[in-house]
């Protein structure tokens, strides 16, 4: 079975920005989250869901941003 791991806001914070200060030296967005993933401790799929969040919350890719889905689990 495996292990449920759930980490703090803040550490998922500070991962996207380790990822977005490394993608210009990687050679793909994939590249460094590969990179990243294992100083967190963390799957790469994991990490790559909290940078799909992180750009849909600023706007730069399309659904719901975290806020709106909030209002949608109360309604």
């Amino acid at each position: 079975m495996s292990k449920i791991t759930t980490y703090s806001p803040e550490i998922r914070e500070h991962a996207v920005r380790m990822i977005l200060e490394h993608l210009n030296e990687s050679p793909s967005e994939w590249a460094a989250i590969e990179a990243i993933a294992p100083r967190i401790d963390c799957a790469a799929q994991a990490l790559r869901g909290w940078i799909r969040r992180h750009q849909t919350d600023a706007g730069q890719r399309p659904g719901a941003t975290t806020e709106e889905r909030e209002c949608i689990k109360v309604l």
